[in-house]
């Protein structure tokens, strides 16, 4: 028998969504401007795009909610990951007209609790 989602349980997208929350007012809090948020194209989607000091910054968001799978969240950003998210941020920059700007591209883990609410948070600047 299949637990239904009102005991605790929380489906992918609604984990995601709590831990870019989670990260767009932990960021908020350090003096980033939120620019942008889950932003796509036909290449991918950024998770958050800000501004820190006049750099563009762009933060993949990545979590955890009592999973067995080994390992952080951050580990979970692979080479192809890596590349999708550089390859995005290129087409933004070059719709918005903003291959000039200074960017960065940080990762931001959130290992969350069973009710969603953050149980860590972990902040990578200039993480690839």
């Amino acid at each position: 028998m299949r637990e239904a989602h009102s005991g605790g349980t929380y489906n992918r997208k609604a984990k995601g969504a709590a831990a870019e929350a989670a990260a767009a007012l932990y960021l908020a809090s350090r003096g980033y401007t939120v620019v942008e948020t889950n932003w796509r194209c036909r290449s991918g989607e950024l998770d958050l795009i800000t501004e820190y000091q006049g750099r563009l910054v762009f933060i993949e968001v990545r979590s955890r909610s009592g999973s067995p799978l080994p390992g952080t969240p951050e580990e979970s950003v692979d080479a192809r990951k890596i590349r999708q998210v550089r390859s995005t941020a290129g087409v933004y920059l070059h719709m918005k007209e903003q291959q000039d700007r200074a960017v960065s591209f940080d990762v931001i883990s959130v290992q969350l609790n069973p009710d969603l609410s953050v149980a860590a948070l972990r902040h990578i600047r200039e993480a690839f």
